[in-house]
């Protein structure tokens, strides 16, 4: 077995490798291009691949940042391992555990000291280890130091006749009787949607905004509560992540004005206009299962259907060998 970097023509043997080894979280090529090799951050030399007999039998990702979230912060400290897998007929060998310290070890020559399994921003695949859908992956990772910083929730929602609730319409009533307003965002309003979500809920939000409004996506995928002087409060939004439709977010009202009813309101307006755009469900990946809005989505019909957890570990510069 070798481990080497990247290189040109690698890309679909590693998509079917994941797939061979992750068939319950296949990725196609064509994703994986979008997602990784076109990420702005990518570099090849951290994307660590094992090969036997001219075969690559596994994968690790690692990834720091080259351009910033927001403003200049580059977080220095910090590193990412987006994914790894091991094709399942050469499991038992040691080679993600090789595949790991590669990654780990590129990520300390560039200074880092400290690594994140796997919620890295803007293109995770999904936010956190999957633990009970892969404990020998939980194992590894334990062993070579990582630990549980906290847990992110999905949830999934059917919408096969959904109607919005008698009382979320009569309190969208009430709202409106007092000079609130909801609907779909002015191209203008766009500059205040995305200014409110990158400084006060978080910045890659804003990011996905702009970069889907850019890119084609439609307005009315996007409803915004305002104030009666037509301030945004708050929005909620679907079809946001890769032109998917079902997948909900981001969301956010405004800490002053929690406590109200437009975050169910805002909620509700978005499943309606995803159902109105053929939707069957409703789904996202990374929540607080205790958070207020997983507390909102619980209420409102949502399943709990997976649990990641986002683990760390320090990377120390003594650790690292030549």
């Amino acid at each position: 077995m070798t481990i080497r970097s990247f290189q040109v023509g690698d890309g679909p043997a590693i998509a079917d490798g994941w797939t061979a080894a992750a068939p319950a979280d296949p990725i196609s090529y064509q994703r994986f291009r979008d997602l990784f090799l076109l990420d702005r951050n990518f570099d090849a030399a951290g994307l660590q691949v094992a090969v036997i007999d001219d075969q690559i039998v596994g994968a690790a990702y690692a990834v720091r940042r080259l351009i910033a979230v927001d403003a200049d912060d580059l977080e220095p400290a910090a590193g990412w391992i987006p994914f790894f897998f091991v094709h399942p007929e050469y499991r038992r060998r040691g080679i993600g555990r090789s595949l790991l310290s590669a990654a780990m070890d590129w990520l300390r020559s560039h200074g880092r000291s400290e690594v994140f399994f796997s919620s890295y921003t803007p293109n995770y695949f999904l936010p956190g280890l999957d633990s009970a859908r892969y404990p020998d992956a939980a194992r590894l990772l334990a062993d070579l130091g990582f630990e549980r910083q906290y847990d992110a929730v999905a949830m999934d929602r059917g919408l096969v006749g959904y109607a919005i609730p008698d009382e979320v319409r009569k309190r969208i009533d009430a709202l409106t009787a007092e000079g609130y307003s909801f609907g779909i965002p002015t191209d203008d309003e766009l500059t205040a949607l995305i200014t409110i979500a990158g400084a006060e809920f978080n910045p890659d939000w804003a990011r996905a905004i702009r970069e889907g409004v850019v890119s084609g996506l439609p307005l009315e995928r996007i409803v915004v509560a305002r104030d009666p002087g037509r301030a945004i409060l708050g929005w909620a939004m679907h079809g946001t992540y890769e032109e998917v439709i079902d997948r909900f977010g981001p969301f956010g009202v405004l800490p002053a004005s929690r406590g109200t009813g437009l975050g169910k309101v805002l909620l509700h307006l978005t499943l309606e206009r995803m159902v109105a755009a053929g939707a069957h469900s409703a789904w996202f990946l990374w929540t607080g299962e205790k958070s207020a809005a997983g507390q909102l989505y619980l209420k409102t019909g949502f399943d709990i259907t997976r649990t990641f957890t986002i683990l760390r570990a320090p990377l120390r510069p003594a650790d690292f060998e030549e």
